[in-house]
């Protein structure tokens, strides 16, 4: 009976030492897996993130694009005649269309509103004419969004569009609407275009409401 006891002992203490080792071998395995799942969750994230990083340079270039298009010459689909009219909201000296309304001889080429057989445009009432127009309130041209209509400058300047009907003199530099101070006037026969910097006749201007 000793006998038999001390046998069945040993191959208990036999069996536990057998499946003790594949238990541990089990478990490792089951790390291994949770190791694998993790670097999968990752790698997955990272494919998920690629494309919303590529869509949001994609928005980035396109953005720059367009404030590039914003600050040049854009066309905003509208004619008048055979004239496209051009949006400059950042005026960029001869390039944009400054250059070819400058005069080659302002004495010949300036006419008065008179000489035009006077002045038919909008006129303004008189409690605005004192907010807005006179000497005293005065701007630079490249303040104001400038179209081009005919060849000659049109703008907005408090709710008016300003049309020039006459070419700028070609005695004042080319950068006159950087550098110079102007305003708008009603002088006996119609509206003028002043240069505080360069006194001298007034370009003939044409008002709209």
């Amino acid at each position: 009976m000793k006998r038999t006891g001390i046998i069945s002992t040993a191959i208990l203490f036999l069996f536990l030492g057998t499946t003790a080792p594949a238990y541990a071998q089990h478990g490792q395995k089951g790390g291994g897996g949770q190791g694998k799942s993790q670097a999968r969750g990752q790698q997955h994230q990272q494919r998920m993130q690629q494309p919303r990083q590529q869509r949001a340079n994609n928005g980035a270039q396109r953005q720059g694009r367009s404030q590039a298009s914003y600050r040049g010459v854009r066309s905003n689909g509208r004619a008048y005649g055979s004239v496209r009219q051009s949006s400059v909201l950042y005026n960029r000296g001869l390039h944009n269309g400054w250059g070819q309304s400058r005069a080659r001889s302002w004495n010949s080429e300036h006419r008065t509103w008179v000489q035009r057989g006077g002045y038919v445009g909008y006129r303004v009432p008189q409690d605005r004419y004192d907010l807005y127009f006179g000497s005293n309130h005065y701007f630079r041209m490249n303040g104001v969004p400038v179209t081009y209509v005919g060849g000659y400058p049109r703008f907005q300047y408090n709710g008016y569009g300003v049309q020039f009907a006459d070419p700028w003199p070609q005695t004042w530099p080319a950068t006159w609407y950087q550098t110079d101070n102007v305003y708008l006037n009603y002088n006996n026969d119609g509206y003028y275009l002043y240069n505080r910097n360069r006194p001298g006749p007034g370009i003939a201007v044409n008002l709209s409401y």
